[in-house]
């Protein structure tokens, strides 16, 4: 099965430039708080020859209106990934698809889940390597398309897919040689390891 690959928390041309050509379907740029964060300037600049047919993902979380719309505007990403929560206040007028961040965390509405067109279903934490509970996330999946996040690397994420059967996965401490530090070796390896289960 065709897997969709996301690379997140890129923070310069040689991480963008090792993703496109590895093969990622979607890069990830962080507007929240994190060593990731760039700026919309950033974004826009490092996403200026990335070709149309690959993704652009705003990572936020709880952002105001007036953050979601300074980085709407100024970057103008393709989707936009954030807590489910947050859209109850961003959803009217915007032109970018809605990555509905669900947490692995007591009280996950199963049912409110299978609701969704698409989620990302991710560890309570973000980008510190913290796995989601991948039998939950196999049963989340029978229900909606998601996408795995949290925990992965190149060495586990071919087991994880074999496990979960996400309609996509999504890592950034994984393909990290230091927190916040992109290994362009590792990207490609991760989504090697992603294409290998598709031949």
């Amino acid at each position: 099965m065709a897997v969709f690959v996301k690379i997140c928390g890129l923070t310069t041309p040689a991480d963008v430039a090792a993703a496109v050509e590895a093969g990622a379907n979607a890069l990830g740029f962080v507007f929240a708080e994190s060593p990731r964060r760039v700026t919309v300037e950033q974004a826009g600049t490092l996403t200026r020859d990335v070709p149309a047919s690959i993704v652009r993902v705003a990572v936020m979380r709880h952002p105001t209106p007036a953050e979601w719309e300074e980085v709407e505007s100024g970057f103008r990403p393709d989707w936009l990934q954030t807590e489910v929560a947050d859209f109850e206040q961003l959803d009217s007028g915007t032109d970018s698809t809605r990555m509905a961040v669900y947490r692995d965390s007591p009280g996950l509405d199963a049912e409110q889940i299978a609701q969704e067109q698409r989620v990302l279903f991710e560890a309570a934490s973000s980008g510190v390597g913290e796995r989601a509970d991948w039998a939950l996330a196999a049963r989340l999946a029978k229900t909606t398309q998601l996408m795995l996040a949290g925990g992965l690397d190149p060495d586990n994420v071919a087991a994880a897919i074999r496990q979960v059967r996400p309609w996509g996965v999504d890592v950034s401490s994984g393909v990290e040689s230091q927190r916040g530090v992109k290994d362009p070796n590792r990207i490609a390896a991760f989504v090697n390891a992603v294409r290998e289960l598709e031949n």
